[in-house]
């Protein structure tokens, strides 16, 4: 079951097979993220073509448009909350301040725990957050090494 992206009680990070990933700016206004989450994503396809014709050139200048468009959401360099915490990006989630909060969404009952009559999912509430992040775990791995790897955090 698919549901919204697993992201933290603060709304710091999305949580993508156990790893936090920092979300874009909430400041930011819905026109202005689409429009930078345009420009990463072609950024990213131009990257992807400039790699295929092996022309380092334009993939350099494709993999600077993806560290500038990403430092516009916010997904990367300074952070956009004011309270001094650290950037925990690319950290386990087990390992961090939201080891206890990560850890009670595996003690969440699962649809199979409940009866039908008990069940939260329906249109209107597809799912858990424990089943967001037993869609993460079980999604495929890519390599974290990329450098323009991490997501692009939608907010609602």
């Amino acid at each position: 079951m698919t549901g919204p992206p697993l992201t933290t009680p603060d709304g710091r990070y999305l949580v993508v097979r156990g790893r936090l990933w920092r979300c874009s700016d909430p400041a930011l206004t819905p026109e202005r993220r689409d429009e930078l989450t345009r420009e990463l994503m072609q950024a990213r396809r131009d990257k992807q073509t400039a790699m295929r014709r092996e022309d380092r050139e334009q993939r350099e200048d494709a993999r600077a448009r993806v560290d500038a468009a990403k430092r516009a959401l916010g997904e990367r360099g300074p952070v956009w909350w004011s309270d001094g915490a650290p950037d925990l990006t690319r950290h386990l989630a087990r390992t961090t301040p939201y080891a206890d909060w990560y850890a009670s969404l595996a003690e969440a009952p699962t649809p199979s725990d409940v009866s039908p009559a008990e069940s939260p999912a329906s249109a209107d509430h597809p799912g858990t957050a424990a089943d967001a992040a037993r869609a993460a775990a079980d999604a495929p791995a890519t390599d974290p090494a990329l450098a323009d790897a991490a997501p692009s955090a939608p907010h609602a």
